[in-house]
């Protein structure tokens, strides 16, 4: 016995049972590098993208199988759009485009691909031919970059080039766009995105962009009316919403001063809600699906208006709702719901006048489904006076230090500002789980 278990434990037997496992795991490890190598030096495959006309009406098809868009615009958490149930994301040009599609790829979703076509808006000349042709070949080399990665779902032709536009040309240099892509890429659908919907657009795109496969269309308080729409303005064809969201910031309330009210995050999860059952999904016959606006965080007047997130990440009770429309069902930890904010007694829609200077009460009534302890975040910043038009770039405005005493339970005392002008108090409810309630009041102070 003992003779076998010296044999058994010799050293030299042991350094030979090691050296074969080493060798081993090192053939094993240079077989896998060997294939991931091969992989990688492997030509991307593109996956057949096309529209089929049904007896029921469109229907998308990728790979052969009906694919219908539940997707986010923007170019971030693209993890939590696949952990939520969607299936696509949607940008505004190929800024980083590798990325993302590798991105979107690893997360099992597809992309919507924006291409850089300048709106006349931005100074575009469509009446210079030099400059059609310059950017035609300026898009066709980003389509020939990005054609055959498998993540890839249809190209969109500029962002809302009717937007305060003159030149109808605009829709020949699209046609000849949309043809070119359709020379070098017969994979996947090519579309342009419309600031809304009205007749003279669609007679000039179905006269003089007949390339054009489907339509894209952003729209904010009116999604609801779309389907309704999008058949009087003379279309019958398949269509996406390729943005949609809270009422828009030139469409809703505004105070006597012209400042444009917002809705809160709870008062937003509802018009997503309501706005996706009547606007997307009672269309199934012509409506391939939709991408939400904004699955990240901008300042467009002001830094909670359009984005689902805050600038730390934060998710709104947006979020959630979007969990229940893609997946069937809420997630486990919501966002706080927010229902009642006053400022001097008293709402945002009231035209809130301040004195400079003197103290005034501001609430916020907010729950959490989870019975999760809040935390109140306030924030006092100018009303934004530089903005854009059709998402243009803007800047947050400065936040000023706010003259204020905290009195528990989402009440604060806050003393005026000295200076003449019009402000916002925003509130941010957070419940410690990266979940949070937006609001905001205008006010202008005056003596």
């Amino acid at each position: 016995m003992g003779e076998i278990l010296m044999h058994r434990f010799n050293p030299d037997n042991m350094q030979k049972k090691l050296y074969s496992t080493i060798v081993i795991c090192a053939a094993v490890c240079s077989n896998l590098f060997a294939a991931e190598k091969k992989l990688s030096n492997e030509p991307l495959q593109p996956l057949k993208v096309e529209v089929k006309k049904t007896e029921k009406g469109f229907e998308l098809l990728r790979d052969g199988k009906p694919y219908f868009v539940k997707g986010a615009g923007g170019t971030s958490y693209y993890h939590k759009v696949a952990a939520y149930g969607g299936n696509s994301v949607r940008t505004w040009s190929t800024n980083g485009a590798k990325s993302i599609l590798d991105s979107a790829q690893k997360n099992g979703l597809t992309v919507m691909m924006g291409l850089p076509v300048t709106a006349e808006r931005h100074g575009f000349n469509y009446d210079d031919p030099v400059a059609v042709k310059k950017q035609l070949e300026r898009v066709k080399a980003e389509v020939l970059k990005y054609k055959d990665h498998p993540a890839l779902l249809t190209w969109g032709i500029g962002n809302e080039l009717n937007l305060s536009y003159k030149n109808p040309k605009v829709w020949e240099a699209v046609n000849d766009i949309a043809k070119m892509i359709k020379e070098v890429d017969p994979n996947h659908l090519v579309t342009t995105v419309l600031a809304g919907v009205n007749k003279k657009e669609i007679e000039h795109i179905k006269a003089t962009a007949p390339a054009i496969e489907l339509l894209a269309i952003n729209t904010y308080g009116g999604l609801a009316e779309l389907p309704a729409k999008i058949k009087a303005a003379g279309w019958n064809g398949p269509y996406m919403v390729t943005e949609w969201g809270p009422t828009g910031h030139w469409e809703g309330l505004q105070t006597d001063w012209n400042a444009p009210v917002e809705e809160t995050s709870t008062e937003k999860a509802a018009v997503y809600q309501n706005r996706y059952q009547y606007g997307i999904e009672r269309d199934k016959t012509n409506c391939l699906g939709s991408y939400v606006f904004l699955w990240g965080q901008k300042q467009e007047r002001t830094p909670t208006w359009y984005g689902l997130f805050t600038a730390k990440g934060e998710e709104n009770e947006v979020v959630d709702m979007m969990h229940y429309l893609w997946k069937g069902a809420f997630p486990k930890n919501k966002a706080p719901h927010l229902y009642g904010f006053l400022l001097n007694n008293q709402k945002a829609n009231q035209s809130v006048y301040l004195k400079p200077g003197v103290n005034y009460e501001a609430e916020v009534m907010a729950t959490d489904p989870d019975n999760d302890r809040l935390n109140y975040r306030w924030e006092l910043l100018p009303e934004a006076t530089k903005v854009g038009e059709g998402g243009d770039h803007e800047d947050k405005p400065t936040a000023l230090q706010m003259v204020h005493t905290n009195k528990g339970n989402g009440k604060i005392s806050l003393t005026a500002p000295k200076t003449s002008g019009a402000y916002r108090l925003f509130v941010y409810v957070e419940d410690g789980k990266n979940k949070v309630a937006t609001a905001n009041i205008p006010f202008f102070v005056k003596e």
